[in-house]
């Protein structure tokens, strides 16, 4: 499978097996949507690996109060 990208012109060679079974897993009806879908969902894992890596690197005053925030958290849902 092959498509243009029309805002930045790039041609893409896309395994078709690859292709159909991401759109019966998905749902979706248009390659379009499944290319914003793989991108979205890229930049969230990323996202949230960049978040994991900062586990032990942050230094909480000593009055901070973990569940106090989890309390307001939950009664803000």
């Amino acid at each position: 499978m092959s498509f243009t990208i029309t805002s930045m012109k790039i041609t893409v060679n896309l395994d078709d097996s690859l292709l159909n079974e991401a759109l019966q897993l998905t749902n979706l009806t248009t390659q379009e949507e499944l290319v914003n879908l793989a991108l979205k969902e890229l930049v969230r894992s990323r996202r949230k690996k960049n978040l994991l890596d900062l586990a032990g690197q942050i230094q909480f005053t000593e009055d901070f109060d973990h569940k106090m925030l989890r309390e307001t958290r939950h009664a803000a849902d």
